[in-house]
């Protein structure tokens, strides 16, 4: 490609490398000149321009950005994928449905290596996204690049980039609440708390139940229901056997695909109250804490094939926390490994949420 300033007698044919504004309109950059345009800016005095001209072997911006898109997602259905139109060297991925994006990390970097012309961005691996989020954008950063560039970007990029949609339907969320010990003879101190404090509490608990409600129906699912139980483990555990898998025939117990646990105290050791009713329930515990910060007191489990997750205290926030990362996965039927996880560790510093009890600092 040739770049450069070219008098107007030279320039039909050449694309524009920077808009221009006469009296009557703009001519926008990118644009491929033609004698019109050429007589304008004539017209006003304009005796040469900034243009880019192909040579042969080159490719223009949008052809360029079109090949390198569908050789990423050379099956955008089967992808979960929507592509744009090409515009100014640019072709955006869309979400066609709520998941987390899938990727092959090591075909990106190699196809951004390619040429500082080709560029691909998109999201970190396994990001949640809603539909009609933007996942990626392929640019050319120049008006035209090499199609021998383009050609190994496809095949080194090829089928690099897809989503995994949200597989679970539904969510029922089992919630601990905690008695204050009392003497014997007295009544316990949460039959009769005091008004402001008792208005404060269930404010604080309606927050956390909304952003839980909205973790969940941003991926797509349903909230089918919220239990109360005490912050025991024969309680959590009975709690759990009455949700049933949604397969089952209907009955008086709720049915749901995934079980979320919150409790009044913080998980603090593999057999505390929570994970202990999971396996009073007969579930196992798969996993307990996790290297993201907030949400280390986060544990995962299985009850009859269904994932259950103890939430960590921090999940009563909406801001991003541990949680966030596994929910989406597990969410799209993607098994979440002692080795994903550990993987969550780099970038898994998160921004600090002030409503922690005990905060990082300070």
């Amino acid at each position: 490609m040739k770049f450069g300033d070219q008098p107007l007698a030279r320039a039909e044919g050449a694309i524009l490398a920077h808009s221009l504004t006469l009296a009557t309109r703009k001519i926008r950059k990118g644009r491929r000149l033609d004698a019109a345009d050429l007589r304008d800016l004539r017209a006003e005095g304009v005796a040469s321009v900034v243009v880019a001209r192909l040579d042969a072997c080159d490719l223009h911006e949008d052809e360029a950005a079109s090949r390198i898109a569908r050789a990423l997602v050379p099956d955008p259905q089967a992808a979960s994928i929507r592509l744009s139109k090409a515009v100014t060297g640019r072709v955006n991925l869309y979400a066609t449905d709520p998941g987390v994006v899938e990727m092959d990390e090591a075909a990106i970097r190699a196809l951004n290596r390619v040429d500082s012309m080709i560029t691909f961005a998109c999201t970190r691996p396994y990001a949640q996204t809603r539909r009609d989020g933007l996942i990626g954008t392929v640019k050319i950063i120049s008006y035209g690049v090499a199609a021998e560039a383009v050609e190994r970007a496809c095949a080194v990029g090829a089928a690099a980039l897809h989503l995994c949609p949200t597989r679970l339907r539904s969510a029922a969320l089992i919630v601990t609440e905690l008695s204050v010990p009392h003497e014997a003879g007295q009544a316990p101190a949460s039959a009769a708390p005091d008004g402001a404090a008792a208005g404060a509490q269930a404010a604080s608990d309606d927050r956390a139940l909304r952003a839980i409600a909205a973790r969940v129906e941003a991926l797509g699912m349903d909230l089918v229901g919220v239990r109360r139980v005490a912050h025991d483990a024969s309680a959590i555990a009975g709690a759990l056997r009455q949700v049933r898998p949604e397969q089952d025939p209907p009955g008086a117990e709720t049915a749901a695909d995934l079980i979320l646990i919150l409790t009044a105290s913080a998980t603090s050791d593999a057999h505390d109250v929570a994970p202990e009713g999971l396996r009073q329930a007969g579930g196992t515990l798969t996993r307990f804490g996790m290297p993201v910060d907030p949400g280390n007191l986060l544990f995962l489990g299985d009850l009859s094939g269904r994932p259950v997750i103890g939430l960590p205290g921090c999940a009563r926030s909406p801001a991003l926390n541990g949680a966030d990362y596994v929910l989406a996965r597990v969410a799209a039927g993607i098994t979440v490994s002692d080795d994903d996880i550990a993987g969550m560790a780099i970038g898994g510093l998160l921004k600090e949420i002030p409503q922690r009890g005990r905060l990082r600092e300070g």
